[in-house]
């Protein structure tokens, strides 16, 4: 495959992340800061995301796990997440993030376990398919790499 091939694998790719919901328009802005001095900045950002996520995560699933869940501290934990998921353009796990904190807000433990589980298997399923994304965009550079005329 060459590399205009891959190029409009890439692009329609992308297209159906921002045309299933999974991304917003913030993440054009993250690709708008991405240049020749930083060519792997939006991987590098979207991967510690990933990584930070984590960490979050568990604390949000400690804080539900308690027999009286403190709904503030819970709360605070999940607005965080809420700040990370925005800052990558993570529509869908932002959307159900902002429900999850809807159910804390009202103190409704079934629903934030509920909203949690779901939550967890957008991030998942976004994880997936950016890995699957940033692997194309690996892949056209190497291609781009072969055609070069060595000098």
């Amino acid at each position: 495959m060459d590399c205009s091939d891959l190029r409009r694998q890439a692009a329609q790719m992308k297209k159906c992340l921002f045309d299933q919901g999974y991304l917003d328009e913030q993440f054009y802005q993250l690709e708008d800061l991405q240049d020749d001095v930083s060519p792997n900045f939006v991987e590098e950002v979207v991967t510690l995301f990933f990584k930070d996520s984590s960490r979050l995560f568990s604390n949000i699933e400690q804080a539900l796990q308690k027999n009286s869940p403190d709904f503030q501290k819970l709360d605070s934990h999940i607005h965080q997440f809420r700040g990370s998921i925005s800052s990558i353009g993570a529509l869908r796990v932002k959307n159900e993030s902002t429900l999850l904190r809807e159910y804390c807000k009202k103190e409704n433990l079934d629903g934030c376990l509920k909203t949690f589980q779901k939550m967890k298997r957008e991030h998942a399923i976004l994880k997936q398919k950016m890995d699957d994304y940033f692997q194309l965009l690996r892949q056209i550079g190497t291609a781009e790499d072969a055609t070069r005329p060595i000098i």
